[in-house]
């Protein structure tokens, strides 16, 4: 069954208020039934004393002193609250009882040698009944008198006690019903106009924000959380969009420059040699696209969340090592020096793989974008790995874009540096992948340096 949810909550309510008004009802109804019964025995006590103050014993005699209290309408009469007394001795004979029992007798238990109270019925009619043995000088039991009492006036309150709760209990569940109904209603207006406002914001207009309430209450965390998270999807959007149109970019760059090299080789005929040098372009813009290709299934995974990185001791001195020969061509082109800095006994907790491509995207960069006869340093302090270069560096402007994919600075759009700006995403992805945390510092034509912080490092 779908019910609103404004619904839900008053009939929650109301179930709670049903138990906590049962409950109380229960107890009210202990405490009169209590109250009606027990002011009976205190009656029939008082009665008690009043006849053993008039009566006497000789040895097993039950003498019996005229009192004026007998004579009353009570114990003469049957229809004004009727008290019946009836006094038998040991025999079992009825010695005295009330005029208002006529020929009834009220039936004893003769065994009982103390007080005692019983419900019982009289002519068809519940009494109360209090029986109390008679006895002698000799604390012997030579009688018993007892006192009965009409239970109906008792019964006719809780009759009437518990018709009134039968009829209030629905009334008070109804009302409370609609109480909460429209307690509930009131409540979530609110929500319903996040409702009414968030099912109005598309692609069109993500940049929309829901206004927050004046209390700071669910409500105001509820509307904070939307417009956190529809801070992120336009993020995402506009992430989306710069991708798609970075990606055509770089995509169609070597394309035309593949169609513009064939089409000038098939205008006229053309000596071999020229014929090798474009074809040769081509290989290069072909290389470029089958790069640009690789590293976007290699990030397309990583996001997927299809890669997990292994938990490995890694010697990165030997790691390094076995990547300087990549390097080797690119230090030599521009006579940069790279000083490395690491102990042989230092391990880390990583994933190989996912390190040599970190420290092989670093370092190229530091490379591509290093001074003429620079240095590239690679050096290891505590729990970090630096890499750091003197080469052109990074404005402050452009430093919080750098990870993003296809993002290059403008000095690095020249034709002199390749690259398509997803070397550092996947950086930051490896990185994630591994707790490592990455961070960077740069000056504008002075240096840039990348480090590590690596939070499993076991050495």
């Amino acid at each position: 069954m779908n019910l609103k949810f404004k619904n839900r909550i008053a009939i929650f309510n109301t179930i709670a208020v049903a138990l906590t008004t049962a409950l109380v009802f229960i107890v009210i109804y202990s405490v009169v039934h209590k109250t009606a019964y027990s002011h009976l025995d205190d009656d029939i006590l008082i009665e008690k004393e009043d006849v053993f103050s008039n009566l006497n014993t000789t040895n097993n005699s039950i003498i019996i002193n005229k009192m004026p209290e007998w004579d009353e309408a009570e114990h003469r009469e049957v229809e004004v609250n009727p008290t019946f007394l009836q006094i038998v001795d040991a025999e079992g004979v009825v010695i005295f009882h009330s005029a208002n029992m006529m020929k009834d007798q009220i039936l004893y238990n003769p065994k009982i040698e103390t007080e005692s109270f019983f419900d019982s019925e009289l002519n068809k009619q519940p009494i109360r009944l209090g029986q109390f043995p008679i006895k002698n000088d000799k604390n012997e039991v030579i009688g018993q008198l007892t006192i009965a009492i009409p239970q109906q006036e008792s019964i006719n309150i809780l009759n009437n006690l518990i018709l009134v709760l039968l009829i209030a209990f629905p009334i008070v569940l109804f009302i409370q019903f609609l109480a909460s109904w429209f307690a509930a209603s009131k409540s979530i207006e609110p929500v319903n106009e996040l409702i009414k406002t968030a099912s109005g914001i598309g692609d069109s207009n993500i940049g929309t924000r829901l206004s927050l309430p004046v209390r700071h209450d669910e409500i105001y965390v509820l509307t904070q959380t939307i417009n956190d998270l529809l801070a992120r999807i336009e993020t995402s959007i506009v992430q989306q969009k710069q991708f798609t149109s970075n990606a055509s970019h770089e995509i169609r760059t070597p394309l035309a420059a593949i169609r513009g090299t064939l089409e000038v080789l098939i205008r006229k005929q053309r000596d071999p040699e020229f014929y090798e040098n474009k074809i040769s372009e081509i290989i290069s813009q072909v290389d470029r696209i089958d790069t640009l290709l690789e590293q976007l299934l290699q990030l397309a995974r990583l996001e997927s969340g299809v890669a997990i990185s292994k938990c490995e001791n890694v010697e990165l001195e030997a790691l390094i090592a076995s990547l300087t020969h990549k390097w080797k061509e690119s230090a030599t082109t521009k006579n940069i020096t790279i000083q490395i800095d690491i102990p042989k006994s230092y391990t880390m907790v990583g994933d190989r793989l996912f390190m040599e491509i970190i420290l092989n995207n670093l370092v190229n960069n530091a490379l591509k974008y290093g001074n003429q006869n620079g240095i590239v340093s690679i050096q290891i302090d505590a729990n970090t790995l630096s890499i750091n270069d003197n080469g052109m560096g990074i404005s402050i402007a452009q430093l919080p874009y750098i990870f993003n994919r296809f993002y290059r600075t403008d000095e690095s759009r020249s034709s002199t540096i390749k690259g398509n700006g997803l070397g550092l995403s996947i950086v930051k992805k490896l990185c994630e992948l591994q707790n490592i945390v990455i961070d960077v510092e740069s000056k504008e034509g002075e240096f840039t340096k990348f480090t590590l912080h690596f939070t499993g490092k076991k050495s």
